[in-house]
């Protein structure tokens, strides 16, 4: 049984723990903060809620499976996890359209594109979204499942095939946005392009292949958790206490203790010292010096692009949230602005009562991102009457989630991608400090609530299986 320090109480760090526990370790999570779940956070205020963070879940297999992997109760027995139908209404209000689409069905999606785009628009989309099966079929496991591979560099081959008679394609891979343009065109391309910007994910520089964001969408579906976001961190907080790890909150960590050329514990901002055989890092790795040291040169780096936090503003309505609101809308700002997510869902723990309603809006920031006024003027576009609904706001700007999170700049990581060269891949979970691991959304396979629990699985079958671990089956 080794003793085995977590820097971190985020949900890779939470999910990699509760693993390593139910492997029979002595897990201790450090967190600088005063509460668990790190982006997965709560704000509430008059008898309104509202998440910090991501506001759905995809892939909730990932935490089914942890919560299989680490005690009797499934995920569904801990969380009330609601499938959303709609899945997403589009609105771009420079073209005049709105498209509303089912969740988790191909041909409904279609029907709905035909009817707001013409005749042929869901075939088409249908076409791109089967090519971005062919890249998630290719990438799933080396991407998502498994360590990342000694030869990563496989992977920075653009996966999205081929279109027959495509010049472009023929001489380079072409980026997101091209494809958009070329293979499905006009207003239709631009809901390509916002489903992935809406992961701070530029269209313009990504590949092809990032079309597997919204494939994954629409073939998995989009959950919610009554009681948000929120409620999910809880239960996988809890998982952790009846798997015995044990939490110090208002821990600062400042650095990994080193003995021997291998990790020996933390070094916390008071000035005292934990022991330990092992140690998780689930921040941003640059934070601490001996992680920084630690990442292997040559290997993908920790990705730092600018524009990839997010401005946030949490809205307090009167009037009751009508029966026919759809959960997410996004709306398109023409031109070259923002693409702004309105989530409104139908939860009771959101709101004082039913004669309120609580509305998070939000944007991919940055330098330069549009501010607060224009952010409430698109979200009108999807909540009718909005101004003069408007009880109260706040703003949550790229500052607050860097205070909360502690990554520079409050930026978000973003899922790992194939192609584009290895540049929108993660470090690996392994570092060159023998004793030392990297988990969360820092770390392959990315960013994303998904993502991110996806890291627990990797981390713990390395500390367990060693360098032979290949991956879950």
């Amino acid at each position: 049984m080794a003793r085995i320090a977590v820097i971190g109480a985020g949900m890779g760090a939470m999910a990699t723990a509760a693993r390593l526990a139910v492997a029979g370790h002595r897990v201790t999570v450090y967190e600088r903060g005063g509460d668990h779940g790190g982006a997965l956070g709560r704000y509430e205020r008059d008898g309104f809620a509202f998440d910090t963070g991501p506001g759905l879940l995809h892939l909730p297999a990932v935490y089914r499976d942890l919560f299989v992997k680490t005690g009797k109760r499934t995920l569904e027995d801990c969380v009330d996890l609601v499938q959303v139908d709609p899945a997403l209404r589009h609105v771009l209000p420079g073209h005049g359209i709105g498209a509303t689409l089912p969740g988790a069905s191909r041909g409904g999606v279609a029907a709905a594109l035909d009817a707001a785009f013409g005749p042929g628009a869901g075939e088409r989309w249908n076409g791109v979204l089967g090519r971005a099966r062919d890249a998630w079929d290719a990438t799933r496991r080396p991407l998502l499942e498994e360590p990342l591979r000694p030869d990563w560099q496989l992977l920075g081959r653009d996966p999205y095939p081929a279109l027959r008679g495509s010049g472009l394609l023929r001489r380079r891979p072409p980026t997101l946005a091209e494809v958009a343009a070329r293979e499905l065109g006009g207003p239709l391309g631009e809901l390509l392009t916002a489903r992935v910007g809406a992961y701070g994910v530029d269209p313009g520089r990504a590949p092809a292949s990032a079309a597997v964001l919204p494939y994954m969408e629409q073939t998995f579906g989009s959950w919610y958790p009554r009681g948000g976001m929120r409620a999910l961190a809880a239960a996988v907080h809890e998982r952790c206490r009846e798997r015995k790890v044990a939490f110090v909150f208002g821990a600062d960590v400042r650095d990994v203790l080193l003995q021997d050329g291998r990790a020996a514990g933390l070094l916390l901002a008071d000035g005292s010292e934990a022991a330990a055989d092992l140690v998780v890092c689930g921040i941003h790795p640059r934070l601490l010096p001996a992680v920084a040291a630690a990442l292997p040169p040559g290997g993908p780096a920790v990705r730092e692009e600018p524009g990839t936090s997010r401005l946030t503003l949490f809205l307090a309505l009167r009037g009751a949230r009508p029966a026919d609101a759809v959960h997410r809308t996004l709306v398109h700002a023409p031109g070259t602005g923002p693409v702004v997510t309105v989530l409104r869902p139908d939860d009771p723990a959101t709101r004082p009562d039913p004669d309120h309603e609580a509305v998070t809006v939000s944007a991919v920031g940055g330098p330069g991102a549009a501010g607060p006024a224009t952010l409430l003027e698109l979200a009108a576009q999807a909540v009718p009457g909005l101004e003069e609904r408007l009880l109260w706001q706040e703003v949550r700007t790229p500052a607050d989630v860097e205070a909360a999170t502690g990554a520079p700049g409050g930026a978000v990581p973003a899922p790992a991608l194939a192609g584009a060269g290895g540049r929108l891949l993660h470090p690996a979970n392994t570092t060159a400090l023998p004793g030392l691991y990297l988990a969360g959304g820092w770390a392959h396979p990315g960013g994303g609530t998904a993502h991110a629990g996806m890291t627990g699985a990797l981390v713990a079958g390395l500390v367990v299986e060693g360098a032979g671990f290949r991956g879950s089956r």
